[in-house]
């Protein structure tokens, strides 16, 4: 197999905070179908396996770019491709190089568990097309494992902060000769309280690297990561909240305090899946308890649950074995489910950019879906406030339990109210594999075999998610 790399780009001054970017280079034109890039043959013969057809739009921009080198800066919201607009470039750009011990040769950051484990879903058979292995750390599983992983040695991690900060502590990792690094939704690391590990981290990994920074929102925080680890990034922007508007119906329902659980609990009996956000985690488990009384196949999602309950409740709602998924803001970046057509706030949110990434997890890769809030008295200035922010104008209507209007909106329906129990399904066993003397051994934490082709045009096919942890990051 031949692999050719792109050149590495000359070396520029960084900036610091307080020094202004130096003016931009004019940026390659968008192409309009892989085949116009130079990606290596494998990797679009990788592409046509996985069902991708043609380039999304921050694919088409950033490609030309980030493929001869160039820093990258791209805001939009989530489901728009920009897994594959930073991964193809990064694995292209590394392929044919080996990593030695604990030094991989590019960096995936990302906020959270399942974001982790969707970006190393999504990368897997393109880096098993052109001969890379890849590896993951996270919080929450065997930090030994990932140890022993980076010890064999891995081209490409992906990688939450926390975890990533504590395997350099350890020793049992260097980023020297990392060449190519993404940040991937650095706004929700910057809120997170990540900011000072990220930090650490970008300066540790080579100086005159590739860096691709990806983010939602481009706040203080974000801005200053920008400034200081970008040089002359191409920057393609499109307005999370006018993707949002093109692709998904806003409603915003007005309903009485007493009426609001009730409307909750018709909504949650819908025919299909529907993940409903609620504030707290004692929230979560009070609303799942009494909709599994009431017949609903309901499901919590918090962080005080341990990773393998996390694992366990996601893999129920993907397979339908769970209809109504129960969460709090841990799973409003970084899960995909396909075919998820309804989001619902129970509880509003308090901020227009978590409202956007709530509903962000449905109309993902083009397709469409609604987004429903449910809103008392109490909260109808707050949410006019938020929605003006996220530049939404949301159709409005006043309901009860029972309402037409309701029921047209959100499929509700009236449950049973024979109560069911949610039966965990069997927690997957790891792959295992013969070492060289024919004894059978566990992979490494959550390494990069995997599928889902996340972003690009690609022909409607099975569901592949499922197989990666999940969670919030922890150090």
């Amino acid at each position: 197999m031949t692999r050719a790399t792109a050149p590495r780009r000359s070396a520029a001054p960084r900036t610091s905070p307080r020094t202004p970017a130096p003016a931009r280079t004019p940026a390659p034109a968008p192409v309009a179908s892989f085949e116009e890039l130079p990606l290596a043959p494998e990797l679009l013969t990788a592409l046509g396996a996985q069902g991708v057809t043609e380039p999304f739009p921050i694919q088409a921009a950033t490609l030309p770019a980030t493929l001869a080198g160039r820093d990258v800066l791209g805001r939009g919201r989530t489901g728009s491709g920009k897994t594959l607009a930073f991964g193809l470039a990064l694995l292209s750009r590394t392929a044919g190089r080996r990593a030695e011990s604990k030094r991989p040769l590019a960096l995936v950051l990302v906020p959270t568990r399942e974001l982790a484990g969707q970006v190393a879903d999504a990368l897997g058979p393109y880096a098993k097309a052109v001969g890379l292995r890849t590896t993951t750390v996270v919080g929450g599983t065997s930090i030994n494992r990932q140890t022993d992983a980076l010890r064999r040695g891995a081209e490409v991690l992906v990688a939450t902060p926390g975890r990533l900060a504590d395997l350099l502590d350890r020793g049992a990792c260097a980023l020297d000769q990392v060449a190519v690094t993404v940040l991937d939704e650095a706004d929700q690391m910057t809120d997170m309280g990540f900011l000072p590990q990220v930090t650490r981290l970008m300066e540790k990994v080579d100086p005159n690297g590739q860096r691709m920074l990806f983010s939602a929102t481009l706040d203080r925080n974000v801005d200053k990561l920008v400034r200081r680890f970008l040089t002359d990034p191409v920057t393609h922007s499109v307005d999370p909240s006018a993707a949002t508007v093109t692709t998904m119906d806003h409603h915003v329902l007005y309903v009485a305090d007493t009426d609001k659980r009730a409307t909750a609990t018709e909504i949650a009996a819908r025919e299909g899946r529907v993940i409903m956000f609620v504030d707290t985690k004692r929230g979560a488990d009070r609303l799942t308890k009494h909709l599994l009384g009431q017949g609903v196949r309901a499901a919590a999602l918090h962080g005080g649950k341990s990773q393998p309950q996390r694992n366990r409740t996601l893999e129920q709602f993907r397979t339908g074995h769970a209809t109504a998924l129960i969460a709090t803001n841990v799973a409003a970046r970084g899960i995909h489910i396909d075919g998820l057509d309804l989001v619902v706030n129970v509880d509003p949110p308090t901020e227009a950019k978590d409202y956007l990434h709530r509903g962000g997890r449905t109309a993902r890769a083009g397709e469409s879906g609604t987004v429903v809030t449910l809103v008392t008295p109490g909260q109808r200035r707050d949410m006019t406030r938020l929605m003006r922010q996220a530049k939404i104008d949301p159709d409005t209507a006043t309901v009860r339990p029972g309402d037409a209007e309701l029921i047209r909106i959100t499929g509700a329906r009236t449950p049973s109210g024979e109560p069911v129990q949610l039966a965990a399904p069997a927690p997957q066993q790891p792959a295992r594999r013969r070492t060289a003397g024919g004894r059978r051994r566990n992979p490494a934490g959550g390494g990069g075999a995997g599928g889902g082709a996340a972003g690009g045009r690609r022909r409607p096919r099975r569901s592949r998610s499922g197989r990666r942890p999940g969670g919030t990051p922890a150090a």
